[in-house]
């Protein structure tokens, strides 16, 4: 096993060779993308081995979480080629000013430099993750969790046999080979090799970076989503869009965790609620959703009663977490106390609701009538995503090329002093 260490001095000293064109950089791209799809079955065959170490450590979601198959790899390389697609923010002039004494001051976007990232599961953050960084102009360094580690590994070859048939040194794209403590703790500390950390996990994994790293760090992913059902909401659309927000994917951050009613249609809404994830998906064979229930909606229709503490949990699950409220006022009073700022919903017809839940509400993504799985860097048309950032600074929301800038000042004199 490689140490880590000499992993980040090999990445660090392969930076300057993605001072290449956009033109080289996309060739690289479409290479990757192309050796994903012809190294297919070496990638599927690492993935069976994953999964069958991992049946008896698992539920059946985040087994999907871990799962590839022939789609979600054709779906990873049109990731890829995406990406390639997109303006590349390296070199671009933000800002231009002339002085009056004739100084011409550009603000130019540049690389930040390496970017690591931690990140658990699901293994097509691998080449996510290396695409965003080498079309932005950095190096990346890949340290993904035990439980995925032969497909990790298998990605990373497909990726730097792609950098190699484009030219380029496959060092540019780090894999960690320890996935003990150990090998996360020397990420967070490696002042002067790692330019930024970004963590992507659950919020065990978060914490630990945000609270022990000395490097930059951006706090992602954790994602205790909610949904407002407002009195004038159309009924039949919130339902459709409450299965899809909780049941289409629950694993990932920007699934539904917590459902919010008007106690106005509460009455009316929630045993529509309950036949629609419950009944409905158990008649089709599929799972139902158990609904952890506030009082007021379990005075209103059978379920799990909620402890206070469910309002707190991603639960990552076929769980919703179900409370009535009183006005517009209190679902926004809810979710300042209960949400991590990733992204919640209102379902309304009424536009002074919506306008007062999208300027109160202060996540990263804020929805009026739509689902909340919408919170995805492809989605938002990025290509991809390094992760979803629940802060403020440097990045919110999905980050993708331009968060992986920062930006330096170049001036331009013709012998000007002060």
């Amino acid at each position: 096993m490689r140490k880590t260490h000499d992993i980040l001095l090999e990445t660090r000293a392969a930076l300057p060779a993605l001072t290449a064109s956009s033109a080289r950089k996309n060739a690289a791209l479409l290479a990757i993308a192309e050796r994903l799809l012809t190294e297919q079955e070496e990638i599927l065959a690492a993935n069976r081995e994953d999964i069958e170490a991992s049946r008896d450590r698992y539920g059946e979601v985040m087994i999907d979480r871990l799962t590839l198959t022939p789609e979600r790899i054709a779906g990873m390389a049109q990731g890829v080629r995406e990406v390639a697609a997109l303006p590349d923010p390296e070199g671009k002039v933000l800002r231009r000013v002339e002085r009056p004494n004739g100084l011409v001051i550009e603000k130019t976007s540049v690389p930040l430099g390496v970017i690591a990232i931690i990140y658990e599961s699901r293994p097509n953050v691998t080449s996510d993750a290396a695409v965003l960084a080498l079309k932005s102009g950095n190096a990346v360094i890949l340290r993904g969790g035990r439980e995925a580690f032969r497909s990790n590994a298998a990605i990373v070859r497909a990726i730097h046999h792609g950098l190699e048939d484009a030219g380029l040194p496959s060092a540019l794209v780090g894999f960690v080979e320890d996935t003990d403590h150990a090998s996360a703790e020397e990420l967070m500390t490696s002042v002067g090799l790692i330019d930024l950390l970004i963590p992507r996990g659950g919020a065990g994994l978060i914490r630990r970076c945000t609270e022990q790293a000395k490097v930059p760090c951006i706090q992602t992913g954790t994602g205790i989503c909610h949904i407002f059902v407002d009195a004038s909401a159309d009924q039949e659309k919130a339902l459709n869009i409450i299965e899809n927000a909780k049941t289409s994917r629950p694993s990932v951050c920007n699934a539904e965790e917590v459902l919010l009613v008007h106690r106005d249609i509460a009455p009316v809404f929630l045993p529509k609620l309950q036949a629609r994830l419950v009944g409905e998906r158990e008649a089709r064979g599929l799972v139902p959703v158990e609904l952890r229930l506030d009082p007021r909606a379990a005075a209103i229709i059978p379920g799990t009663p909620a402890e206070e503490t469910d309002f707190d949990r991603e639960f990552l699950d076929y769980i919703l977490a179900v409370a009535v409220v009183d006005s517009t006022d209190d679902a926004i009073a809810h979710i300042a106390r209960h949400s991590t700022g990733h992204s919640d919903a209102i379902l309304t017809q009424d536009d002074e609701s919506a306008a007062k839940f999208t300027a109160l509400v202060d996540s990263a993504a804020v929805y009026v009538n739509a689902s909340t799985r919408f919170t995805d860097g492809g989605e938002f048309g990025l290509g991809c995503e390094m992760g979803i950032s629940t802060q403020k600074l440097h990045a919110r929301g999905p980050m993708g090329l331009e968060e992986l800038n920062t930006y330096k000042y170049v001036i331009r004199g013709n012998g000007q002093t002060r």
